[in-house]
C-alpha cells in the first residue's frame, strides 16, 4: 500500500562501540522515547538485515525510520524538547549519523 502525502525521515547511526550491548540498548531506549512526539505517525527501529548483495549498506548499527504526514510535521519534530533531550543524552554513543529525508511524489 502506497503511503500518500507523507514525509519519511530515515536515520542511520554508527555506534562508537558497535559491540557494546549496553550502548545499543541505550540508543534503542532513547529512540523509543522519541516516538512519543505527537507528529510521528509511524516509526521503525532496526538493524542491518542478513541480506548480502553489493548494493546493500550494512555497516551501520541502528536505523530509525519515521513517517510524518508532511514536511511541516517533521519540522515540528526537529526542535521538539524530546528530540533535543535525546541528542543531549545519546549523542555520546555514536560517531556517525546519516539522514535520508524523502517526500511523496505526486
Amino acid at each position: 500500500m502506497e503511503l500518500k502525502s507523507s514525509f519519511i525521515h530515515h536515520v542511520f547511526f554508527w555506534l562508537k562501540n558497535p559491540e557494546s550491548k549496553e550502548d545499543k540498548a541505550a540508543l534503542i531506549e532513547g529512540l523509543k522515547k522519541l516516538a512519543k512526539i505527537e507528529t510521528i505517525k509511524q516509526f521503525h527501529i532496526g538493524e542491518a538485515a542478513a541480506t548480502n548483495r553489493d548494493v546493500i549498506e550494512r555497516s551501520y548499527s541502528i536505523s530509525w525510520t519515521l513517517v510524518f504526514d508532511s514536511l511541516n510535521d517533521e519540522e515540528i519534530y526537529q526542535p521538539h524538547p524530546i528530540h533535543k533531550k535525546f541528542v543531549e543524552e545519546c549523542s555520546h554513543l555514536w560517531n556517525k549519523v546519516v539522514v535520508y529525508d524523502t517526500e511523496s511524489i505526486g
